[in-house]
């Protein structure tokens, strides 16, 4: 993957801190914009569902709507990027990542084309649309993709600084936008750093993993297991390409396992967790998503509750965990070679 120009953005990165992500994102954009005349974004006759008004208002020049031709859009992009632009290309995550995956592939992710991706309202978010509109394969099929990361923000104040990072980052990456946040979200992280988890809750009992719109679900879980006398550590993975691996192997070395919960397919977040772990430090785990299925059609908060992507269900998957005998400690010296290996030392 290429170096970013900037690895960290902050909250001060836009005038005025919005309530919800897509707010976030538009006026992160907006304040990008305006620091870099070379800052371009292209939409599929989705200005408005972008909350991308008030960018076409002050810089109309620099928006292109292709219409509804998601192929031509991310090709556009690539040759923009070539350029020299700094484009980013907003589209409904289903359709992005569907629809165009093979231009994603060939033109940006193939070339290292200089392309933010946009995914807006992943996982169910249109909800009674039904699955043509669910994205609940964008994780899996980006994180497939060579030198392409893939980011998850948790709440508005980590999307817009995630944004401002991308506009430093000298490539392609693939940024979701949630459409609405489940659960109590919390206010942190109010920034985003690129390949860091954040630990929002500590705990030695079990670690919750988290990414996304759902972790305000993950954070209440680990309240109520709490009144259990569970003590859960939950970790937020905005990164989920490339992973954090020392969040990780810590939680792996104390603890009856991981719970993974990804308001996708868990060929996602949890297969790349999984895989991680099965190379370095082998752990029971429970991964929560959706599991070899399409999510179907209805209220948003009904299709996830259906696929145990709730309070409950994160709940019940941590109690299945702790049921299970623990297993011997490892050799100490064995672990300390393992996580130095991992992190580089």
């Amino acid at each position: 993957m290429p170096e970013p120009r900037v690895a960290v953005g902050g909250p001060d990165d836009v005038a005025e801190q919005p309530s919800n992500c897509r707010d976030a994102w538009s006026l992160a954009l907006e304040a990008a914009a305006a620091r870099d005349d070379r800052v371009v974004v292209l939409v599929n006759d989705s200005i408005g569902s972008a909350g991308l008004e008030g960018f076409s208002r002050r810089f109309p020049e620099r928006v292109i709507d292709v219409g509804i031709a998601e192929q031509n859009m991310v090709s556009v992009a690539a040759g923009l990027a070539t350029t020299g632009r700094t484009v980013f290309v907003s589209s409904a995550a289903s359709f992005l990542t569907g629809r165009a995956l093979e231009q994603i592939k060939v033109d940006v992710a193939y070339t290292r084309a200089n392309v933010k991706l946009i995914g807006q309202s992943p996982g169910v978010g249109y909800g009674p649309l039904g699955s043509t509109h669910h994205a609940i394969e964008d994780i899996s099929w980006m994180s497939a993709l060579p030198a392409v990361p893939v980011v998850a923000p948790s709440n508005p104040a980590e999307t817009a600084s995630a944004v401002a990072w991308a506009a430093g980052w000298a490539g392609c990456v693939y940024i979701r936008v949630p459409r609405r946040l489940y659960g109590t979200p919390s206010t942190s992280p109010e920034t985003f750093t690129f390949g860091r988890a954040t630990v929002a809750r500590e705990g030695p009992d079990i670690t919750l993993v988290a990414t996304g719109a759902i972790t305000g679900l993950v954070t209440e879980a680990a309240e109520l297991l709490a009144t259990e006398g569970i003590d859960a550590r939950v970790l937020l993975m905005s990164t989920i390409k490339p992973l954090d691996p020392g969040p990780l192997l810590d939680a792996a070395l104390g603890g009856a396992g991981i719970v993974t919960v990804e308001d996708g397919l868990v060929t996602g977040l949890g297969a790349s967790v999984a895989a991680f772990l099965s190379e370095h430090l082998p752990t029971p785990m429970r991964r929560i998503g959706f599991h070899d299925a399409f999510a179907g059609t209805g209220d948003d908060h009904t299709l996830l509750e259906r696929a145990g992507i709730s309070v409950a269900g994160i709940a019940a998957a941590a109690r299945s965990l702790m049921a299970r005998p623990l297993p011997p400690t490892p050799c100490t010296s064995a672990c300390g070679f393992r996580v130095a290996e991992v992190q580089g030392g």
